[in-house]
């Protein structure tokens, strides 16, 4: 079972730029948000290394920003799932 069949909010699909913010907001990385819902989001980053497990997600289209949480990482992909509505 793949994490698609496991959700149980089905994500959109979106091609969006992100900012991943950490360290109190003294790092920042670019990201690209390529599914979207409610609950969470598949992120391609140039790097999963030295990301923390959590982290502040902004959806730089919307302007709208998310607490995230590690769910999965793959090479430059990571899964993330949000521990808040959107801000």
């Amino acid at each position: 079972m793949n994490e698609e069949e496991k959700r149980i909010i089905r994500r959109q699909r979106v091609l969006k730029g992100g900012k991943i913010i950490f360290a109190d907001g003294n790092s920042v990385v670019d990201c690209v948000i390529r599914n979207l819902s409610a609950a969470g989001a598949r992120l391609e980053v140039p790097t999963t290394v030295g990301l923390p497990q959590e982290f502040t997600l902004i959806d730089s289209h919307s302007g709208r920003s998310y607490i995230a949480k590690v769910a999965w990482r793959r090479g430059e992909t990571m899964g993330v799932e949000f521990s808040d509505q959107p801000v």
